[in-house]
C-alpha cells in the first residue's frame, strides 16, 4: 500500500509500505476511505514532537471500512463503516474508566501517527477497535463524520468545557485556524455574549465571522487586549482559548483574561512559554491544558446528525488520497491558500 511516511524534521514521503496486519486480537484493519491533515502533523514535521520516529506513517483521523477484525473484537465486522478516533482506548485502565482516554495506561491514548503507524495511508491497523471507533450513522457523508475524529471534540473538550464557557460570557479565541474555528462553533452552543476571534491572517478572520465570531481582531496591527477590554468594561475575557501553540499566543491569553477567568490551552507547544505568575497569582486565574479524551464524540455525533452542527463547513479542499504531498503543501500554506481542513479520499 501507499502511505505518508515521516522521514525526520521537515521531510515526508508518499511511498510504498507493507500492508498492516492484525497483531492483537482487539485490532481491526480498516480501509481508509477519507482522511485529513491536522495542525499536530505540522508540529511533528517541525520537530516539535520528538516521540515520533523516522519511518512513522502519520495521521490520526479517518473514516473507513472494516476489512478484517481480530478474534477479540465483538462489535465490528468486515464491511462496517467506522469513524477512527484520534484517541485509542484500552477501556480497562484507571484513566479509561474515568473517561480520560487520552491518558490511557493500557497502550492507548494518542498513538495513531504518533507512537504507531497512522491513518494517512490506504489501510490502517486500529488497536482496541471496539472502544476506539464509532459507527458511521446511516446516510452520513464521510467528510462530515471525519471532522469528529479530532478537531471538534478537541475544541469542545479542551477549549469550551475545560474553559467552563457559560451563557453571557465573553470568549476570546486566539488563533482562527481549524481548531480555533471549532472552538468558536462550540462556544456558540453556550450562548456567550461575545466571541472574539484574534489572528494575524485576514482570511482566517473572515472565516471566523462565518463560523459565528461577533468581533474579529487582527493583532498584527490592532491591540487585542484593548479590543476585549472595550467589550467588557475593562475587565477582560471570561474565557481565553489558546488555539495556536506558540509562546506568544499563550502569553496573550493570560493578558486577555479577566480576574477569576479561565485560560484554556488547546495548542500543541514545542517551545517553553513564560508564565507570569508575578501578575497572575493574585487574579484567581485558572489555566487548563489537555489532550482530547474524545468522551464527547457521541454527543457531537448526535449534534452533527441532527444538523445542529454543520461540520462540512470546515472542509475547504478535496484531494485524492494519492495527492497527499500536494495536500500538505496547501494545508501548510493556509494563510495563502485559505485552507481550513483538507479531505483526502480513497
Amino acid at each position: 500500500m501507499k502511505a505518508l511516511v515521516y522521514e525526520g524534521p521537515g521531510s515526508k514521503t508518499w511511498k510504498d509500505v507493507p500492508d498492516p496486519t492484525v497483531r492483537d486480537d482487539t485490532d481491526a484493519i480498516v480501509r481508509v476511505d477519507a482522511t485529513t491533515i491536522c495542525g499536530s502533523d505540522l508540529h511533528i514535521l517541525k520537530g516539535d514532537v520528538p516521540e515520533v520516529t523516522v519511518g512513522r506513517i502519520l495521521g490520526h483521523e479517518a473514516v473507513g471500512t472494516v476489512l478484517e477484525v481480530g478474534t477479540g473484537v465483538k462489535t465490528l465486522a468486515p464491511g462496517d463503516r467506522v469513524l477512527v478516533s484520534c484517541i485509542s482506548s484500552c477501556g480497562r485502565c484507571r484513566f479509561c474508566r474515568e473517561g480520560r482516554y487520552g491518558q490511557c495506561l493500557g497502550g492507548g491514548g494518542w498513538i495513531l501517527g504518533h507512537l504507531i503507524d497512522g491513518t494517512q495511508a490506504e489501510i490502517v491497523r486500529v488497536p482496541f477497535a471496539d472502544t476506539s471507533t464509532y459507527p458511521v450513522p446511516e446516510g452520513a457523508r464521510d467528510e462530515e463524520i471525519l471532522m469528529l475524529a479530532d478537531i471538534l471534540p478537541t475544541a469542545y473538550e479542551v477549549g469550551i468545557l475545560n474553559g467552563r464557557v457559560q451563557p453571557g460570557d465573553t470568549v476570546a479565541v486566539v488563533g482562527a485556524g481549524p481548531i480555533g474555528l471549532a472552538a468558536i462553533l462550540g462556544a456558540k452552543l453556550f450562548s456567550p455574549s461575545h466571541v472574539v476571534a484574534i489572528d494575524l491572517a485576514d482570511g482566517r478572520l473572515e472565516a471566523a465571522k462565518r463560523f459565528g465570531a461577533d468581533v474579529v481582531v487582527n493583532n498584527g496591527h490592532e491591540d487585542a487586549v484593548a479590543a476585549v477590554q472595550s467589550l467588557t468594561d475593562g475587565l477582560g475575557a471570561d474565557v481565553a482559548i489558546e488555539a495556536v501553540g506558540i509562546p506568544g499566543t499563550f502569553e496573550l491569553c493570560t493578558e486577555l483574561v479577566r480576574a477569576g477567568g479561565h485560560v484554556a490551552n488547546i495548542g500543541v507547544h514545542g517551545q517553553p512559554a513564560t508564565l507570569h505568575l508575578e501578575s497572575l497569582w493574585i487574579r484567581d486565574v485558572t489555566i487548563t491544558t489537555g489532550l482530547v479524551d474524545t468522551y464527547s464524540t457521541p454527543t457531537l455525533l448526535r449534534l452533527v446528525t441532527a444538523r445542529q452542527i454543520d461540520s462540512t463547513r470546515f472542509v475547504s479542499h478535496h484531494f485524492d488520497l494519492h495527492e497527499m504531498v500536494e495536500a500538505y503543501d496547501v494545508f501548510a500554506r493556509a494563510a495563502d491558500t485559505g485552507a481550513l481542513k483538507v479531505v483526502l479520499s480513497h
